[in-house]
């Protein structure tokens, strides 16, 4: 097992050669407005998932898709080179889909906010089950308990009264 911070450098630094690769060397037709947003290694450092979002519709998001593919072998060798490692980790693209999560979230908070504002409409308009006041004032507990001291007094079937 590899140190944690060593991974994560190794991590960034194959994210940084994908890029400037992708950027300088690549000259396929079909890779698209690319942007390369992470890479996570393994922490035996064998096997590396480059994730990137490519600007426009599916069919711009599939060709780039068959472009890296096509040119795995190159950047597997570069980033090997270049990382200095005993094994050259193999090289696992992923479309990153970050806009439509965005925008799953962004709906979502739109869902909520209208939600919200619903219950605070309603709240607004809502009128207590009761009283407006629940609580006994120190007037009506002087009241109450007279009134329960007369209900304690009963009377019994023959005629006695009880306490």
């Amino acid at each position: 097992m590899s140190d944690p911070a060593k991974v994560r450098r190794h991590a960034e630094r194959v994210r940084e050669l994908v890029a400037s690769v992708v950027r300088s060397q690549i000259k396929d037709p079909r890779l698209g407005m690319i942007t390369i947003t992470d890479a996570r290694i393994t922490a035996d450092l064998r096997d590396a998932t480059v994730f990137y979002t490519v600007l426009g519709d599916s069919v711009a998001q599939a060709d780039t898709a068959a472009a890296l593919e096509s040119a795995k072998g190159l950047l597997r060798s570069t980033v090997g080179k270049a990382l200095g490692l005993r094994h050259s980790p193999t090289l696992t693209f992923v479309l990153d889909d970050v806009q439509d999560q965005v925008k799953h979230i962004d709906d979502l908070l739109a869902a909520a906010r209208n939600a919200d504002a619903e219950v605070q409409r309603l709240a607004a308009q809502a009128k207590y089950a009761g009283e407006a006041q629940p609580y006994r004032v120190d007037d009506e507990v002087d009241e109450a308990d007279e009134a329960n001291e007369a209900s304690d007094v009963k009377e019994t079937p023959r005629g006695g009264e009880t306490r």
